[in-house]
C-alpha cells in the first residue's frame, strides 16, 4: 500500500517508488505538513515541528493559554481563513452572513485503490502498469459547515502524486469562493530554495527564469483566459546548489487551461510556502447548499537528483497517464506539411493537390489544410464561426479533395478555430448575444475575432455539431486545432449578475465538454492543438491532444531556447516544431535537426524548392523516421544552455535500454582561432562500448560509455556558421 495511516500518531505517509511525503492530524485537529522528500519509512516525523511563543502571530482561541501554537508559523495541509494566519493563503470564502472565514479541521479521511477523478475537468489515469491509491482528507467549519476535501493519488512507479481539493456547501445558504487554490505546499527550512519558472511572449513562449525565494511574495500567474504565452502553468522550487545532475527539486503542474496563478513566498521565520490554482482575479464561484466545487489537478514530483530526473518523472507520465490516443504510442505520427506558410488564405482544391504532389518528394505523408477553407474567409476578417466548406475555393467539395490526396498516397488534415467568432459570419448574425461582450460596451477585438461564450451548453452544442458533421464528411486523419486571441469582456448572457464571476472557469470546463464532444468520439483522428503558437500548452490540454504546436516562431535559432524551456516539463513528443522558409541564413539540414527536437514538419511552399533542396528535405524526413522511437520514447537530456553565452546548443535522447542514443548538435556562436568544443554525453551504461557514427560521414570513433560522458566528444571547428550535427550512438 503506498499510503499508510499510523493510528497512534495521526500521521500520513504517502511512498512513491522514491519519495515520502507525510502529514499529521495535529493539534486541535488542524492537519500538519511534516515532509516531502527522499524515501523515509513510515517513521514518525512529528518532531520537525517546533512551538514558540510568537509575537503578533495570534493564537487559535480553543488553545487556551498556549500561546506557543500560531497557525502564522505552523505548517499546513490547507490554511485556513482570518485564524491568525497572515500569509498567503488556500482559501476565501464568503459566508452567507457576509463574513470572510474558514476554520478548517480534520473529521474525516479514506484511503481507496485507483486515482481520484474530478467533475468536468481532466485528471492523469492509471495504467495496467501503476500502482495507484489514494487519499481523500475532509476538513470541516464548525460553524458554516463548509468543507474541503483534500485529494492525494499517489502514482507510486511513476514518482508523481496527484492533488486536488473539493469545497463542499454543507450549511443552509449560498456561498461565494473568492480564491480556491488546488495546492498549499509548505516548507519548514525555505531559505535555500529558488523559484524556476517558464516565462515568455508571443513567439518566445517558454523561456527559463530562475531567481532565488526571497521575503516577498512571488506571483506568477496568467489572467488571459488561457494558460498563455507570457508564462506557463508550471513551477519548481529548487535548493539553490541544484543543477541538471545534483540536488533537490520540487516540480508541480497545474491541469488547467484557463487563468492560473502560482504564489511563493518566505516567511518571516524563513518557512516557504507555495500555493497553486485558478487566478482569482475577476473570480467568484457561488455554491450552493449541498453542491460542490472541485479545482484542477496539480501534478506535483520531487527528486534529489537535479533538473533532469525532475524532467524525466514528468517526460514518462506524460506519455503513458495523460492521453489514452493510440497516436501517442501505437501509430507512428507522420510527417506532415502545413500550408499557411505556403499559401496564407490564398489557396484552391487545385494549389493543394500540386503542393501535396511536390510535398511527396520530400518525404512527406500527410497535407494539412490550415486557415481559409470554410465559410467567406478570404483574410482574418470573416468567416469564423462558419463551419462549413467554401466550395468556391475547395471546388471539387471536400470528400472528393481528400480522397484525391488519398490517392496520392498521402494523409489529409484540416485547421479549426472552434472557439472564435468573426462579426462578418453567418454565425454572428444569427445569434449576437452568443459572443461575449459586456452589456453597453464594445468588445475588445484581437486579430479582428470576437470570443464566443463557450460557458453557454447551446455554444457548446452548435460547435460539437457543426464540427463533427465536417470530421464525418470525409476521411480526415488529423485536426489542428488553434485559439488566436486571449479572451477579454467576461460577460455571459446566459448567467445573472451575481454569477458573472464564475465566467471564466465555466469557459474552461464547457471548453472541455466540447473537446469531450469532439476529440474524444473521435478516436481514430490525430489532434494537435495551438493557441497562436504554444499559448495553451499546458498538461490539460495534453489530456486530449497528442502534441501541440510549440510555436509560431519558427525560425530555428530561437526555436532551441524554446525546446530548451518546454523541455522542463513536456517531452518531445508533444512539441510540434516544423522545418520553415524563416531564417535563409540558416541551413535547411540544420532546421531539420533543431525540428527534429519536436514532432517534425514542415511550414514552407513545397512547389518552390529545388531539386536539391527536396533531396535534402528527403534525407531529414527519413532520419526522423529512423529516430522516431529513440526521440519519442527515450529519456532526453539538455547538454548545453542556449540561456547562457555559448558557442554550441546540445541535446541527447537516450533509449530506455541505453542501447543507443542520438546526439545533436547546433553551432551558434564558433569563434575564429578560438579553443577546441566537447561535448560530454549521459545517460549511457559506463562500462558499455559505443560505436559513434556521425550522420553522413560515417563512423567517427568508438569508446566507452565512461569516456564519452566524462571525456566527451570532440566536436569540429573548420565549418560553416550555423551547422548541425547528429551522432547515433549503438552500443557494441
Amino acid at each position: 500500500m503506498s499510503i499508510v495511516f499510523t493510528e497512534i500518531a495521526k500521521t500520513f505517509s504517502l511512498h512513491t517508488s522514491k519519495t515520502t511525503y507525510q502529514l499529521k492530524i495535529g493539534n486541535l485537529n488542524y492537519v500538519n505538513h511534516l515532509y516531502y522528500g527522499a524515501t523515509i519509512h513510515d517513521e514518525d516525523l512529528s518532531y520537525l515541528i517546533r512551538r514558540y511563543d510568537r509575537g503578533f502571530s495570534g493564537n487559535p482561541y480553543d488553545s487556551l493559554k498556549e500561546r506557543t501554537f500560531s497557525l502564522d508559523a505552523q505548517p499546513q495541509e490547507f490554511t485556513t481563513q482570518q485564524q491568525g494566519d497572515f500569509r498567503i493563503n488556500s482559501i476565501e470564502v464568503q459566508n452567507p452572513d457576509g463574513s470572510f472565514s474558514f476554520d478548517g479541521r480534520y473529521i474525516a479521511h479514506k484511503i481507496y485503490p485507483g486515482a481520484f477523478t474530478l467533475k468536468g475537468l481532466p485528471t492523469a489515469f492509471a495504467t495496467d502498469k501503476d500502482t495507484v491509491d489514494t487519499l481523500e482528507i475532509v476538513l470541516e467549519d464548525a460553524v458554516t459547515k463548509v468543507q474541503v476535501t483534500l485529494l492525494y493519488s499517489v502514482f507510486e512507479e511513476a514518482d508523481i502524486i496527484m492533488r486536488a481539493a473539493r469545497v463542499h456547501n454543507g450549511g443552509t445558504g449560498e456561498i461565494a469562493l473568492k480564491r480556491i487554490m488546488s495546492l498549499n505546499m509548505d516548507y519548514m527550512n525555505g531559505g535555500n530554495l529558488d523559484i524556476i519558472s517558464l516565462p515568455g511572449r508571443y513567439g518566445q513562449e517558454r523561456q527559463v527564469e530562475r531567481q532565488p525565494l526571497t521575503h516577498h511574495v512571488h506571483k506568477i500567474r496568467s489572467g488571459r483566459g488561457i494558460s498563455s504565452h507570457q508564462q506557463n502553468p508550471f513551477i519548481a522550487l529548487v535548493e539553490k546548489e541544484a543543477n541538471e545532475e545534483y540536488g533537490s527539486c520540487y516540480g508541480f503542474a497545474l491541469m488547467y487551461s484557463g487563468s492560473f496563478l502560482a504564489e511563493a513566498e518566505l516567511d518571516q521565520y524563513d518557512q516557504a510556502r507555495l500555493v497553486l490554482g485558478v487566478n482569482d482575479r475577476l473570480f467568484s464561484y457561488q455554491v450552493a447548499p449541498g453542491e460542490d466545487f472541485d479545482t484542477p489537478a496539480v501534478l506535483m514530483t520531487y527528486t534529489h537528483k537535479g533538473l533532469t530526473a525532475m524532467s524525466r518523472n514528468y517526460h514518462n507520465f506524460f506519455r503513458n497517464n495523460l492521453n489514452k490516443s493510440k497516436f501517442v504510442r501505437d501509430i507512428r505520427r507522420p510527417v506532415l506539411i502545413n500550408t499557411w506558410e505556403a499559401a496564407f488564405f490564398d489557396f484552391d482544391d487545385v494549389k493543394l493537390i500540386e503542393i501535396a504532389k511536390a510535398a511527396k518528394g520530400m518525404g512527406v505523408e500527410m497535407i494539412v489544410m490550415d486557415d481559409g477553407w470554410f465559410g467567406k474567409r478570404d483574410d482574418d476578417n470573416s468567416g469564423l464561426g462558419d463551419w462549413y466548406v467554401n466550395e468556391k475555393k475547395i471546388k471539387c467539395g471536400l470528400t472528393e479533395l481528400v480522397r484525391q490526396i488519398n490517392d496520392l498516397g498521402m494523409k489529409f488534415g484540416i485547421w479549426f478555430e472552434p472557439e472564435m467568432v468573426s462579426e462578418d459570419s453567418d454565425l454572428f448574425r444569427s445569434h449576437p448575444d452568443w459572443v461575449m461582450e459586456i452589456p453597453g460596451r464594445h468588445a475588445v477585438r484581437s486579430r479582428n475575432q470576437l470570443v464566443l461564450d463557450v460557458s453557454r451548453k447551446e455554444v457548446q452544442d452548435y460547435l460539437i455539431t457543426s464540427i463533427n458533421a465536417i470530421l464525418d464528411s470525409a476521411n480526415i486523419y488529423y485536426v489542428k486545432w488553434d485559439i488566436n486571441r486571449a479572451i477579454t469582456d467576461l460577460w455571459s448572457n446566459a448567467l445573472p449578475a451575481g454569477h458573472q464571476g464564475e465566467v471564466s472557469h465555466r469557459y474552461v470546463l464547457g471548453l472541455y465538454r466540447v473537446m469531450d464532444g469532439i476529440i474524444k468520439t473521435h478516436p481514430d483522428i490525430m489532434f494537435e492543438g495551438c493557441a497562436g503558437g504554444g499559448g495553451r500548452f499546458d498538461p490539460a490540454m495534453l489530456t486530449y491532444f497528442v502534441q501541440y504546436w510549440s510555436s509560431d516562431n519558427t525560425k530555428p535559432l530561437d526555436n532551441l531556447k524554446l525546446h530548451y524551456g518546454s523541455s522542463f516539463l513536456y517531452p518531445l513528443c508533444t512539441m510540434g516544431a516544423h522545418v520553415s522558409q524563416a531564417s535563409s541564413m540558416v541551413p535547411l539540414e540544420t532546421k531539420a535537426a533543431i525540428a527534429m527536437c519536436g514532432t517534425f514538419g514542415y511550414e514552407l511552399d513545397a512547389t518552390k524548392l529545388g531539386p536539391d533542396e527536396v533531396a535534402v528535405c528527403k534525407k531529414m524526413s527519413d532520419l526522423y523516421l529512423k529516430y522516431y522511437d529513440i526521440n519519442f520514447f527515450g529519456d532526453y537530456y539538455r547538454l548545453a544552455n542556449p540561456f547562457e553565452n555559448v558557442n554550441l546548443v546540445a541535446w541527447e535522447c537516450v533509449s530506455k535500454d541505453k542501447k543507443e542514443a542520438l546526439l545533436t548538435v547546433v553551432t551558434v556562436n564558433l569563434t575564429v582561432n578560438g579553443p577546441q568544443e566537447y561535448i560530454h554525453c549521459r545517460g549511457l551504461e559506463p562500462d558499455s562500448l559505443y560505436q559513434v557514427e556521425k550522420e553522413g560521414s560515417g563512423v567517427v570513433l568508438t569508446a566507452s560509455g565512461m569516456a564519452l560522458m566524462h571525456a566527451g566528444i570532440p566536436i569540429p571547428r573548420e565549418i560553416p556558421e550555423f551547422t548541425a550535427f547528429m551522432y547515433h550512438l549503438k552500443s557494441l
